[in-house]
């Protein structure tokens, strides 16, 4: 995926004939959905080159698994403990350039990254643009959910399709620059953070006029849709998807921070082959990203919410005895398995708790981002103590947590 700099010009017109008339809510927004995703896209590209760097700084620092997973962890909590927080205030209190600031504290933790001399200053490096993230998501999320005209599930796959691209071209960047150039090249990267900080002030003035619009008009409110379901079994359906977002996150982890190691160790193949291997998965994960929102707009998120976790199952419990060509080829469907199941998990949640669409989307990232980050860490242990081959037979059962989808309550959403 390469950012198309020659559009600007008319994506600049785009958005501000979205800024100029404020879109009512019963339509979707689809130059915010765009710029959201597009900016989404920027943001990951910038997190996703934290695990790509990993086997320069190894090698650099003699790093063990068990730093790098630590690495990991500090980055996923940063990114993950103040997400709840920050979707509970703006529920409340509404921040339109909050997006703009969180991106400034990854501007900051980028350059810093890329001057970093040893294991701590890395940390600390990490934590900073994990805190950026920490502030980008739920927002970001419930910009989305107001530009959506009722289409939550298309509106959130647009919105993660962007991440998900920008998580896959991480690797091949590395790959490109910044393993032929060294840690340092890491600060060229402090340009793409610029570009989304002018794209969220954007998008922050069209927030402010839909928030204002909004508020002129007492009439004009958001109609929820309620349920029958009982408290506990709201409660018990929330548990139910964060052990879903648990198994997907652990395994995702497993890929994401270790999977350049493994076909390395197993296979034997180049540092720059290995990046390649991790972008045909994450791009396969960015290819399967829309499938989930409108299918679950159209027939139901529990269905897509079976489909995307158990689905992956076959093919990860191959995975660990596949040769290098079959490990190519398996990758692809887990990815894309594996990718439709987020944004039918959040909406689905949203659903099951209505009018607080910034709490969830701060819950559900947060918590993926933690699970991904802890995952990563005990992982990286495990590792250390046994053997990264191991690490992926362990992980092949992940997805069959996928089977406590049937105890999920059935949503009807109609449209008012």
């Amino acid at each position: 995926m390469v950012v198309h700099l020659v559009h600007l010009p008319s994506y600049y017109q785009f958005m501000n004939s979205a800024i100029s008339t404020p879109t009512p809510i019963e339509k979707t927004v689809f130059p915010i959905l765009f710029a959201l995703s597009f900016s989404h896209l920027l943001n990951d590209t910038i997190q996703s080159l934290i695990p790509a760097i990993y086997p320069v700084v190894k090698q650099t620092y003699h790093l063990t698994f068990s730093q790098i997973g630590l690495i990991t962890l500090t980055f996923q909590m940063a990114a993950s403990l103040f997400q709840p927080f920050v979707g509970l205030y703006t529920d409340k209190k509404p921040q339109p350039y909050s997006l703009a600031i969180g991106m400034g504290f990854t501007l900051i933790g980028l350059v810093t990254l890329a001057f970093s001399n040893g294991f701590h200053m890395m940390l600390v490096s990490v934590a900073l643009v994990g805190t950026g993230s920490s502030i980008f998501h739920p927002e970001a999320s419930r910009m989305a959910h107001a530009a959506s005209g009722g289409k939550r599930g298309l509106a959130q796959s647009i919105f993660q399709l962007g991440g998900n691209f920008g998580s896959s071209i991480g690797p091949l960047l590395a790959a490109w620059i910044i393993v032929p150039n060294g840690q340092v090249s890491v600060v060229w990267f402090s340009v793409i953070a610029m570009l989304a900080i002018f794209i969220l002030s954007r998008v922050g003035n069209w927030y402010k006029a839909y928030i204002f619009n909004l508020q002129s008009k007492k009439t004009a409110q958001v109609r929820v849709q309620q349920h029958s379901f009982s408290r506990n079994k709201v409660i018990m359906a929330i548990v139910i998807l964060l052990v879903l977002i648990f198994s997907k996150y652990f395994y995702m982890a497993s890929i994401s921070s270790y999977f350049t190691f493994y076909v390395i160790h197993k296979f034997g193949v180049s540092v720059q082959t290995s990046q390649i291997y991790l972008f045909v998965f994450l791009f396969s994960v960015a290819a399967g990203t829309l499938i989930g929102g409108p299918v679950g707009d159209r027939f139901g998120r529990k269905y897509v919410i079976w489909f995307s976790i158990l689905g992956a199952a076959p093919f990860a419990l191959m995975l660990p005895y596949a040769n290098l060509f079959w490990t190519g080829v398996l990758i692809v469907p887990i990815g894309m398995i594996l990718a439709s199941a987020f944004s039918a998990i959040l909406v689905y949640a949203q659903e099951l708790i209505p009018g607080k669409v910034g709490l969830v989307a701060g819950l559900f990232f947060g918590f993926a981002f933690g699970m991904g980050g802890i995952g990563s860490a005990l992982l990286g242990n495990l590792a250390d103590h046994t053997s990264i081959e191991y690490v992926y037979h362990v992980c092949s059962f992940l997805p069959l947590i996928g089977l406590l989808t049937a105890f999920l309550p059935n949503i009807e959403t109609r449209k008012k």
